[in-house]
């Protein structure tokens, strides 16, 4: 308990497991909906946002948030208009935005140091304000996700016949990308740009191992992100490690134990339609 006789871990631990929230809900839609590699160029497009803000003065969270955001409707906008799949128009558009950080980073050397705690996150440094942010992200992503999630499931599972029972997909889908590219923004504190698509995507694939559907993957994700959060904040705090790597590691960790289970037949199968 002595951890929490200082602010920082207190703050950090309301913005880990916020953050983790945050991610574990929507990781089960980028699961079933195979946008893994949407979640990883999205967090690569958000080194043009943060190296824009440091070059410019303007606070590098709201650069990095509308570029992220475009980067997002961008995705959307090739894959749904042009004659390429989405994985293309992904690394293309996150490739060419993070190329494009790398050029502005170029134009100053003064902010290596700020740039580190961006790319690898900096979590006991989160400060009141930036857990407000934190806070109203959460509210809003998970707000979308509550409202439409029969929607956002049944989309996920087959866009097409829910296109056809009158659900709008297409305005769904650029939901999603636009709740991922706010979930990376908010991650950045947690576990940087680096590690941020590692918590949209390890914890359903967690609950996938040891669950028969979806209810049984979400609650998995969700507890499965808060024991990562607790644990890499806990061994930081005594060992004195990185904070979002350990996260991370302890994700990959409680994955290829779920594996393992599974494997042995511990697990129970998914059901048709999980």
């Amino acid at each position: 308990m002595e951890l929490f006789a200082f602010d920082f871990m207190q703050r950090a631990f309301v913005a880990g497991l916020s953050v983790s929230l945050l991610c574990s809900v929507l990781s089960l839609f980028v699961l079933l909906k195979r946008m893994a590699f949407a979640g990883i160029g999205i967090s690569h497009a958000a080194l043009g946002g943060v190296s824009l803000g440091l070059l410019t003065g303007v606070s590098p969270l709201l650069t990095t948030l509308a570029v992220c955001v475009a980067a997002a409707l961008g995705i959307g906008a090739v894959t749904r208009g042009g004659r390429i799949n989405e994985d293309a128009a992904i690394g293309i558009l996150s490739t060419g935005i993070m190329a494009l950080g790398v050029v502005l980073v170029g134009f100053s050397d003064r902010y290596q140091g700020d740039l580190y705690s961006y790319l690898f996150g900096n979590i006991l440094a989160v400060d009141t304000a930036q857990l407000w942010e934190l806070l109203g992200v959460l509210l809003l992503v998970l707000g979308f996700v509550a409202t439409f999630f029969k929607e956002l499931l049944f989309v996920s599972y087959d866009e097409e016949v829910a296109q056809v029972t009158g659900i709008p997909a297409r305005a769904l889908y650029f939901g999603l990308l636009v709740a991922i590219a706010c979930t990376v923004v908010a991650a950045i504190h947690v576990v940087g740009l680096v590690l941020a698509s590692a918590l949209l995507v390890i914890p359903a694939a967690i609950g996938y191992q040891l669950a028969a559907n979806w209810r049984g993957i979400l609650v998995i994700a969700i507890v499965s992100g808060w024991l990562a959060v607790a644990g890499g904040l806990v061994l930081s705090f005594y060992w004195d490690v990185a904070t979002g790597g350990t996260i991370v590691l302890i994700l990959v960790f409680l994955f290829f134990a779920a594996f393992l289970l599974a494997r042995i037949g511990l697990a129970p199968q998914p059901a048709k339609g999980a």
